[in-house]
């Protein structure tokens, strides 16, 4: 995962608000009745210049016409036949990430990550962040705007330009989307192991062995031995072995100060090293380490410091755990 995840630190303070908005998603549907509206104008442009032309031209001329008219046509709809089902992709990834962004700003009772030195610090945006871009800053022109070109062949050509105008401003529109999804994926709170039950909480307890008070630094979820664990979000495996406390442990860091644990596994089965996807299988519930019976111990850890796993699974969850 080698982008910057900017958005994944500020979950623990407060909300998140992604850049995908309503602009996005009003575009993009506009956009699929464009490309219907101006394959069908075309059509009966370029049909009704050569039913003009058959009646009154030569007929080599006109035969050339209704062969460059026909051309032109397949060409047309070849681009609208590649742009609706960008239309469609996009649509769904704009919905998913509004969802989840709709979720996310929902005011709800989460615990702040401590604070870390250095934590308020402004990113870096040295130049090998990205290339040097600027202008100023204008409205999107619509691509209906564009003027039409002059000559016999105005109309194919003009829509030719309106297709190539939307292609342009979809493939903005998914560069856009694509960073936020990653973003988005970026996000630990999908449920390590399907099917378990919630254990001992995140926080003070009475320790299960020395039966004191202490610290418990992430959240367990009950489960059979021998239960997939779950990579929560994508990211790349930092650690995979075995760990003081923890058993047979994996490290899975997610970018911008995001790290996920997971412990006591029976079994690890990736490596330090490997690219991981959200829900990627990656170990065993198990009962390695300092533990009581089979369960996954899972942490969440934002600039090295835990916090509570539970206020990232919620936002992944329709229903509340108890």
């Amino acid at each position: 995962m080698a982008s910057v995840f900017r958005a994944g630190s500020q979950l623990a303070s407060g909300s998140v608000g992604f850049v995908t908005r309503r602009t996005a998603l009003t575009l993009a549907l506009s956009t699929a009745g464009g490309t219907a509206v101006l394959a069908l104008a075309a059509g009966f442009a370029i049909g009704t210049h050569w039913s003009a032309r058959n009646v009154s031209g030569d007929q080599a001329a006109v035969r050339v016409e209704h062969d460059y008219a026909i051309d032109q046509l397949g060409k047309l709809n070849a681009s609208v036949a590649q742009i609706e089902p960008r239309i469609a992709r996009l649509t769904a990834q704009v919905g998913d990430l509004r969802d989840f962004e709709a979720r996310l700003n929902t005011p709800r009772l989460a615990p702040r990550a401590p604070a870390t030195p250095g934590a308020a610090s402004e990113p870096d945006t040295s130049a090998t962040d990205s290339e040097g871009e600027g202008g100023p800053s204008l409205p999107p022109r619509p691509c209906s705007d564009l003027t039409s070109s002059s000559g016999r062949h105005a109309d194919a050509e003009h829509t030719g330009q309106q297709l190539d105008c939307i292609a342009a401003t979809l493939s903005a529109l998914e560069q856009q989307t694509a960073d936020h999804a990653i973003a988005y994926a970026a996000f630990p709170g999908r449920m390590p192991a399907d099917g378990a039950r919630f254990g001992s909480p995140f926080g003070n307890r009475t320790d299960p062995f020395t039966h004191r008070l202490s610290f418990h630094p992430g959240l367990d979820l009950v489960a059979k031995t021998g239960t997939p664990i779950l990579a929560a979000a994508g990211g790349r495996v930092v650690f995979a072995g075995e760990k003081s406390g923890y058993g047979n442990a994996v490290e899975v860091d997610h970018g911008n100060g995001l790290m996920t644990r997971y412990g006591h596994a029976s079994r690890i089965v990736v490596h330090v090293g490997d690219l991981v996807l959200p829900r990627q299988y990656i170990a065993d519930v198990g009962s390695t380490g300092r533990s009581t019976g089979p369960h996954l111990h899972f942490e969440v850890l934002v600039d090295g410091a835990p916090v509570n796993p539970a206020a990232y699974l919620a936002l992944f969850s329709p229903t509340p755990h108890g």
